[in-house]
């Protein structure tokens, strides 16, 4: 015996063994084994080292119906969980056999393993009924045979081969007869003729015995009685009908129509048709007769899953006393039409799926099945949308949903997919299954900026704390790796803002900074134009993902000035101490400075008599600058230009104009609200003499215009040295005659621009027909007279006399600022040729 077990144990390794390579695991264990007996060593047979089964979680899934196997955690292997019995789980069908999936997680990997459920002898033969009624004639000739229904044995195999004994019996013995389709016929054989006067009723024992070890036996009581005088039983024309019906015919419908025929008269031969079940024992069920016709119909459904083939035996009993009866077989073939839908099965689903998750990664383990046969149950499958994932076949019926193309939780964060499953039946049935995969995040996209460069208007003097912009940056991912907080990063300005060092250079995080969550760009404090025109700088968007991701915008920040400066007029030329006077806004303007001039009786109109310089530190509008006569109003005898600020003469002075003309002008800019400065301008009417007397004492003095106070005595001291002047001016008029033509024509063909230059606050003043423009620098301070010499923002409107050649041009260079001389006009620089020039010359007039 123990010769044998080990044979078998050995034939079951090699069988596994052979399996494995195959790519599938095969285990055979008997039915109705215990609770725990182990069928294999699943662990071992997978290759899983000790240990690794639990910690893998391996695992059973079992397809559409209960497994009663199941994994042991601890040891890995494959044990009875539940009452195996073979014919619950296979009926008749053989071999019986449970196609489980064994799942490995870490990584994910599926086998498939058969496990054989073999027969064993624990059903016994058994019969129909206890009892057999039996009814024969008592003229019933020695060898006629009565059919008997056999016993059934739900065992298969050799535990289902049945032999049949009989009690002992003169007069019967039995006969099994196997047919064409190798189906067995048991006849009770008459032996001897019967005397019903002599025994009326036979009472015979039927054993069925099967052919397991030890067998079993099931037994049925043949009650027999005789009958006298019909002697004749109905015969069919066929002993066997055979008949082929799709599954899904309908109830009602007409099957077939069977014949007998009964030799005797009268009633004897009157014929009643019944149905006698052989296989399965609830056929009465599914078919009926007609008891006068033998018309067969179909009274319940058919269904091929369930029952492929139908035994009837119908009997005809004659109405004979006592009745005879014949038998016949009718073999009803079930045919398949394809009537179910494939059935899709998810048995393992892994999500949510990163969205960098390599091409092949498998999501989800499908089961596939169809109960139909033939090309009604092969099952195609497929994937919809077709991406990104799809299916890989890996065993019968056995898919995997892997990933085809590279996902974008960006572009789609989940995907509603479809498994479809279609049969090969005409018309084919499908089904689907719907699965749920949702992307999860990872940190792939760094923050955007709306913009690669913002442009920025903020206005000068603004608080302290004011927003000036909001930025934004767009992150696509989600949660933190979406969460973006913002930074200045770099930037600057002042002098050394290219390099970002120097002693001027300032960062650009004391001027503004970025809120970290809503991106708001405020001001830390005033921005003042004089001192920043333009803040760039970078400001920086970081993600909180891991690693964390950044994007940066520039910030181009122009501050627009206001006018938050008022005129200023500069110091006399020739750095004398004469007063004069800042501005202030219109509403409220400076105390006028006094300054001073002379201007000779009968002097044309049109004489420049002085001019005011005045610089605005604003820019454009804000630095344009206008001139205004206040005092006097009306017509007077000067006028002032309104943008070159000289002061001429607005018509030919007389005597009745008094000695002394109070002149109040107003400087004003072009901003909203206008700024304004003042300065008051004494004019002393004289002789010519005197008037140049006292031009050539101010010029050598170095003084433009002379304060008001000490006025009168300036005159006594002028009208004293007149004769002395007068004679040097007669004396020296010829020669001077000569030397002002030369001058005169030097001045036509001298370049018309003179630049002078000094420290302090830079003033850059063009001239040109129009007017003249003035611009405050920072490094230098420049005048020049050209036509369309220079572009700059403010005009200052000046007369066009050439400027002269020779020392005055050198004068005028070396001087801090322009003069605010009578003659600062650029047409003559020495007194006496004023004096000439302004009677002789046309070109100063």
């Amino acid at each position: 015996m123990a010769v044998c077990v080990r044979a078998v144990v050995r034939v079951l390794v090699l069988q596994a063994a052979w399996a494995l390579g195959g790519g599938q695991v095969r285990y055979s264990v008997p039915e109705e084994a215990k609770g725990g007996t182990v069928v294999g060593r699943l662990a071992q047979d997978l290759g899983l080292e000790a240990g690794e089964a639990e910690a893998r979680r391996l695992r059973l899934v079992a397809q559409g119906r209960r497994a009663s196997v199941e994994v042991s955690g601890a040891s890995g292997a494959l044990v009875v969980s539940s009452r195996l019995d073979r014919e619950e789980l296979c009926g008749k069908s053989a071999p019986c056999a449970l196609r489980l999936e064994v799942l490995l997680e870490r990584p994910l990997r599926v086998f498939h393993v058969e496990v054989e459920v073999t027969d064993i002898n624990d059903n016994a033969p058994l019969f129909p009924a206890a009892t057999k009624n039996l009814s024969i004639a008592e003229l019933s000739l020695p060898g006629s045979r009565f059919p008997l229904e056999g016993a059934s044995d739900a065992d298969i195999g050799a535990n289902a081969q049945l032999s049949y004994t009989l009690s002992p019996s003169e007069h019967f013995a039995l006969d099994l007869q196997k047919t064409e389709d190798d189906t067995e016929s048991l006849f009770l054989v008459l032996r001897k003729g019967l005397d019903r006067e002599s025994l009326a009723e036979h009472r015979l024992l039927l054993t069925a015995r099967d052919g397991g070890r030890p067998s079993l036996t099931g037994t049925v009581e043949l009650v027999v009685s005789v009958l006298d005088a019909n002697d004749n039983a109905p015969q069919f024309n066929q002993s066997v009908y055979k008949v082929r019906l799709p599954e899904n015919t309908e109830m009602g419908t007409f099957v077939l129509r069977v014949n007998a025929t009964d030799l005797d008269e009268g009633s004897n031969r009157n014929i009643s048709y019944s149905l006698q079940s052989l296989f399965p024992q609830d056929g009465r069920d599914v078919f009926g007769i007609h008891k006068t016709s033998g018309e067969i119909y179909l009274r319940g459904s058919l269904d091929f899953e369930d029952v492929g083939v139908y035994r009837i035996q119908v009997d005809a009993k004659d109405m004979g006393n006592p009745p005879l009866s014949g038998h016949c077989k009718v073999v009803v073939e079930v045919l398949d039409v394809n009537d179910n839908a494939p059935e899709v099965w998810v048995t393992s689903l892994s999500v949510p799926v990163a969205e960098d998750a390599s091409v092949g990664t498998v999501v989800a383990l499908l089961s596939v099945s169809d109960r139909d046969s033939g090309a009604n149950g092969r099952v195609r499958c497929a994937v919809w949308p077709p991406s990104p994932f799809g299916l890989v076949a890996t065993f019968a019926g056995s898919y995997s949903l892997v990933l085809r193309e590279a996902l974008d939780r960006e572009r789609v964060s989940e995907y509603e997919v479809e498994v479809r499953a279609e049969d090969g039946g005409a018309p084919p049935l499908r089904a689907s299954r719907g699965l749920r995969v949702p992307v999860s995040d990872v940190n792939d996209n760094a923050p955007a900026f709306a913009q690669a460069v913002y442009t920025v208007l903020a206005r000068e003097n603004n608080a302290a704390g004011a927003e000036l912009a909001r930025l934004w940056a767009r992150d696509p991912d989600e949660a933190g790796n979406g969460r973006v907080s913002y930074s200045v990063a770099e930037g600057g300005a002042g002098a050394g803002a290219g390099s970002g060092s120097g002693p001027g250079w300032r960062p650009a995080s004391s001027y503004v900074s970025v809120d970290a969550e809503s991106g708001r760009l405020w001001a830390l404090q005033p921005l003042d134009y004089e001192e920043l025109q333009v803040l760039q700088f970078e400001v920086r968007a970081v993600d909180a993902g891991e690693p964390p991701l950044c994007g940066n915008a520039t910030v181009q920040l122009f501050v627009v000035d206001e006018n938050d400066n008022a005129p200023a007029l500069l110091p006399p030329a020739g750095g004398g101490p004469g007063p004069w006077a800042a501005g202030e806004a219109s509403s409220s303007s400076s105390s006028a400075g006094s300054l001073w001039a002379w201007a000779a009786w009968g002097a044309p109109a049109g004489q420049v008599v002085a001019k005011i310089r005045a610089v605005d530190a604003d820019s454009g509008y804000n630095a344009w600058l206008r001139y205004e006569l206040w005092e006097p109003r009306g017509k007077g005898p000067f006028r002032v230009g309104l943008y070159s600020g000289e002061v001429s003469t607005a018509r030919a002075l007389e005597e009745a104009d008094g000695p002394r003309q109070r002149l109040l002008i107003v400087v004003r800019d072009h901003g909203e609200p206008s700024r304004s400065a003042t300065a008051t301008l004494s004019v002393s009417l004289v002789e010519g003499a005197e008037a140049a007397l006292a031009a050539a004492g101010a010029v050598s003095a170095g003084a433009g215009l002379r304060p008001a106070a000490g006025a009168e005595g300036g005159a006594a001291a002028a009208a004293a040295a007149t004769n002395v002047w007068l004679v040097v001016a007669i004396c020296a008029v010829s020669s001077l005659f000569l030397l002002a033509v030369v001058l005169y024509g030097a001045s036509r063909w001298a370049p018309r621009a003179a630049v002078l230059a000094g420290p302090g606050p830079a003033t850059l003043v063009c001239a040109s027909e129009v007017g003249s423009w003035s611009y405050s620098q920072r490094q230098s301070r420049s005048l020049c007279v050209a036509d369309g010499a220079g572009k700059s923002d403010l005009m200052v409107f000046s007369p066009n006399c050439p400027p002269p050649p020779g020392p005055a041009a050198e004068n005028g260079s070396a001087e801090k600022g322009p003069s605010l001389s009578p003659y600062s006009s650029g047409a003559v620089s020495c007194p006496l040729c004023f004096y000439f020039f302004s009677h002789f010359c046309s070109v100063c007039r």
